[in-house]
């Protein structure tokens, strides 16, 4: 055992690892590394592309705090934008500032629909890409 132990500890010893590496200084002609945006495909370079642009939320994912009084009627629901041409978004509620728990349902389109806590919600469609073919004027 004791010269099983031993040699263990004779070619442990020879086992080294070493790295070395050279980074050259940012902007410099001997800097090989790209560009994030060449390597990037879908939602990815959506996002990227987005960020560069000045849209930090490129996918409407920021929480709605509606004004008081909306959603408390049909005739006055939250409106939840969609671009997905499906006819339903996955939804989260949570009605009071202090609730800790969110409650999940999906919104369908049409009419406006009742959340577990009383909140009215209505699902609309929103096309976030403007493009100038959506605007053509008249010469």
């Amino acid at each position: 055992m004791a010269s099983l132990i031993g040699k263990n500890v004779l070619l442990g010893g020879r086992r080294c690892f070493s790295v070395s590496s050279l980074a050259a200084p940012k902007g410099s002609k001997g800097s090989k590394m790209s560009d994030p945006t060449f390597h990037a495909t879908g939602l990815e370079k959506f996002e990227i592309l987005a960020n560069e642009a000045g849209n930090d939320n490129p996918f409407d994912t920021y929480i709605i705090r509606p004004e008081i009084g909306i959603g408390d009627s049909p005739k006055l629901p939250i409106l939840i934008p969609t671009a997905m041409e499906e006819n339903d978004r996955i939804v989260g509620c949570s009605r009071e500032s202090d609730y800790k728990d969110i409650v999940w349902f999906k919104l369908r389109s049409g009419e406006a629909q009742q959340c577990d806590c009383g909140v009215y919600f209505k699902l609309i469609h929103h096309n976030p890409i403007k493009t100038k073919s959506n605007h053509q004027t008249s010469i």
